[in-house]
């Protein structure tokens, strides 16, 4: 048992990396499961008895990858200072700068969570909920500390702010934006969300 538990975490592996490179490359339409597997040396078959379709793979690809980035968010989260709308931005920024690393691969994740056919087991682009916990929690120490209006409605400024950062990814599609673009337009845009969350006095 434990020599096909080994082979089949190797099998994964290698689908988990081929896939990456696949999607990175060619984007999330053109990867086709049969290119997976012959890029990762195994049969489709054998895809097939790890992951349930192709965005499972995507799915699983991604959550690896955040795995890293979410270690490194909630590390530097307890060091982060100035106002909250501050905090929220070096969070974000954080997180772009480390999905821009691998653009296309995004783009994927984020073109997969509009198909019709995700399974229950498959997180898509958007519903992971670390980084959006991380941000309501820092806006609820914003409303301890003052700077953030008490009456605020934490969970749809949450929406709002990712559908932003969501959204700022068109520029790299459609005009080849690079991470310090797409940053300033999260700037600007937590900015002016963080305006109407301040207290009026």
């Amino acid at each position: 048992m434990r020599v096909r538990e080994a082979q089949k975490q190797a099998t994964r592996r290698r689908v988990l990396g081929a896939a990456r490179d696949l999607f990175d490359s060619v984007g999330f339409d053109a990867t086709t499961v049969r290119g997976i597997a012959q890029q990762a040396g195994v049969s489709v078959g054998s895809v097939f008895t790890t992951f349930s379709s192709k965005a499972d793979i995507l799915s699983e690809v991604m959550q690896d990858r955040l795995d890293d980035l979410y270690a490194e968010l909630e590390r530097v989260t307890p060091m982060l200072r100035g106002s909250t709308a501050d905090r929220v931005r070096s969070l974000y920024a954080l997180h772009c700068d480390f999905e821009m690393r691998r653009p296309k691969l995004f783009l994927a994740h984020i073109a997969a969570a509009y198909s019709t056919e995700l399974e229950p087991s498959t997180i898509p682009a958007g519903r992971n909920l670390r980084l959006r916990d991380m941000v309501i929690e820092l806006m609820r120490q914003g409303v301890e500390r003052g700077d953030v209006c008490p009456k605020a409605d934490l969970e749809l400024a949450m929406e709002l702010l990712h559908g932003c950062y969501m959204w700022n990814y068109t520029a790299v599609a459609a005009k080849g934006a690079k991470v310090e673009d797409l940053t300033a337009a999260m700037d600007r845009q937590i900015g002016m969300l963080f305006d109407g969350l301040t207290p009026r006095g």
